[in-house]
């Protein structure tokens, strides 16, 4: 329910604080006092339109703060979750307008863009004015309407509805991916199967890259290492001063001295020891002047294999990984554009049951809405009854329509006032106050079956008086039972059944026009009702009859401030 509603410099309201109760809440004053403004500014948080106009003169900027209590409203809790939202402490909407136009949207302090702000309002709010029941007056809305009376039985049904028709949706795009547009599918295959050829002849495997610039290296530069290596042989072994030789003479020398001296034996054990190494190195290096070649076919073959390898890269990937990485990625789709016509035969399979799978939900769906529709028609004319409206027919109309998430059905409430007539829409009725009396024939009707969010309703009296006006007052006071109300009235008999009643005034300071809003006290009550019933200065009999009116309710709670 909405606990506060805070608005500042908003149209002529310069500041106003406003602390609302559960069940039935009214607003009363003077024509043009400003109580519409109010539902403006709170229509403004809820995510409507609002412009530069809406900023009072001379401000800044326009802004409203609404804090919601949403401890019984798990679509709420669904959505803050959603979002991220902690509203363990209440749900907070806030909206700012500047006097440049700019507008700025926040839930729970955090940004959000105005859809987003209107997506949770929708579900905190069900606004009402003379032909602006958004609820009942959107053909659109009429189904979900029916399945909330329906209850859980409807309610899971759809749900599978919803998600076999995902299915099937899902399973039609595949199929006409599959088989239309074959040219272009040949064309796949010609395309991926010469890029698969031309990747897998290359021969590549990885490290392959590495591999071969190492061995180019080696045969591009065989003049200069064969050279080297065999001048280092030739130091080696050179019969007049190799080191070869020079290492045989010492160690012969120092074998001589080493059996005078044992001492010495150290020193030729290091000679022995590098003389055997020196051999291991001279017989490699003679096996590695062997293996050098200066073959120009093998160098050009080589160099083939790398362009090969760099044209590979410029076409299908920065290295050699991500070209084989890219062939393997193609394979599959080759093959899966090869298989096309079997995987098309088996989608055709698959929708055919899933299609019939959601004809079967939708009919049973439709029976289900047939019989909701019945017990939903009886319960509003019994709420019409109630209204005044004895001879009024209400229909729920149910037709064929294409299948959607929702099923196969078009639901549309119809409504004959009178007894003749012939029932039509009910968004064409014309009379503010039928449209007043059915939209609280089927809120009462609703509040049965469903938990309402919180309902405003802007002078939808209009029109209505007498007899009515104490009906739809009665009515009016039940379903605040179950939801909170907040209404704004010209109408004795209504704001008489008020549990909070709140007093609206236009003031004038200076050259400012000031908005000023109290809650009434029980007396003060009674002043505002005799007002209401026979104007600013109103006799003893009518001040008599407002406490009258007053006395058939519970008294005025008085726990909120004022």
């Amino acid at each position: 329910m909405l606990s506060r509603l805070t608005v500042r410099n908003f149209a002529i309201i310069e500041k106003l604080d406003l602390e609302f109760g559960s069940g039935f809440n009214v607003i009363t004053g003077e024509t043009g006092a400003g109580k519409s403004v109010i539902m403006g500014a709170l229509n403004l948080v809820l995510g409507g339109r609002g412009g530069v106009e809406v900023v009072r003169q001379g401000a800044e900027k326009a802004s409203v703060d609404a804090l919601f209590e949403t401890d019984e409203a798990p679509i709420i809790q669904q959505l803050a979750e959603e979002m991220g939202l902690d509203i363990s402490d209440g749900l907070i909407l806030s909206r700012e307008v500047t006097a440049s136009g700019k507008s700025v949207c926040r839930i729970c302090g955090r940004p959000v863009t105005v859809a987003q702000l209107k997506q949770v309002g929708d579900e905190l709010v069900d606004l009402h004015g003379q032909h602006e029941h958004q609820s009942l007056l959107s053909q659109s809305r009429h189904i979900q309407l029916l399945d909330s009376w329906g209850g859980a039985e409807i309610t899971q049904l759809r749900k599978q509805v919803s998600d076999v028709y995902k299915r099937v949706r899902d399973l039609q795009h595949e199929r006409d991916s599959l088989q239309t547009d074959a040219r272009e599918r040949a064309r796949m295959i010609d395309l991926y199967g010469y890029q698969v050829k031309e990747i897998r002849e290359a021969g590549f495997q990885p490290g392959d890259e590495e591999t071969l610039e190492s061995e180019y290296r080696r045969v591009a530069n065989g003049q200069k290492l064969l050279q080297s290596v065999q001048g280092v042989l030739d130091a080696l072994e050179d019969e007049k001063a190799g080191i070869m030789l020079s290492l045989a003479a010492s160690e012969k020398l120092l074998g001589d001295a080493a059996e005078v001296d044992p001492n010495l034996q150290p020193q030729l054990d290091v000679i022995k020891n590098t003389s055997y190494e020196l051999m291991e190195v001279t017989r490699d290096l003679s096996r590695y002047v062997d293996s050098i070649e200066f073959s120009p076919e093998q160098q050009t073959e080589m160099e083939e294999r790398i362009e090969l390898l760099r044209s590979l890269r410029r076409k299908y990937g920065d290295t050699l990984e991500d070209v084989l990485a890219y062939e393997q990625e193609i394979s599959k789709k080759l093959d899966d554009l090869s298989h096309s016509e079997e995987r098309s035969d088996e989608i055709v399979s698959m929708l055919s049951k899933a299609e019939a799978e959601l004809v079967q939900l939708c009919n049973k769906l439709t029976l289900l809405r047939q019989t909701a529709a019945a017990a939903f028609q009886n319960s509003t004319l019994t709420e019409l009854k109630d209204l005044a409206l004895e001879k009024a027919r209400f229909e729920v109309q149910i037709e064929d329509a294409a299948i959607s998430g929702m099923g196969k059905d078009r639901v549309e409430f119809l409504i004959a006032a009178n007894p003749g007539e012939v029932v039509h829409p009910l968004v064409k009725v014309a009379s503010g106050g039928e449209i007043s009396r059915v939209m609280l024939a089927i809120k009462s009707a609703l509040s049965r079956q469903e938990a309402l969010p919180t309902m405003v309703f802007d002078e939808i009296d209009v029109g209505v008086g007498g007899r009515t006006a104490f009906k739809i007052a009665q009515k009016m006071e039940n379903l605040a039972s179950n939801v909170q109300i907040l209404c704004i009235t010209h109408l004795a008999q209504i704001a008489s059944r008020a549990k909070h009643h709140f007093l609206i005034e236009k003031r004038v300071e200076g050259s400012r026009t000031l908005v000023d809003v109290v809650r009434l006290t029980e007396d003060e009550r009674v002043l505002e009702v005799a007002r209401m019933i026979g104007g600013l200065e109103p006799t003893e009999a009518v001040l008599m009859h407002a406490s009258e009116m007053l006395a058939t309710k519970s008294p005025v709670e008085t726990g909120l401030p004022a």
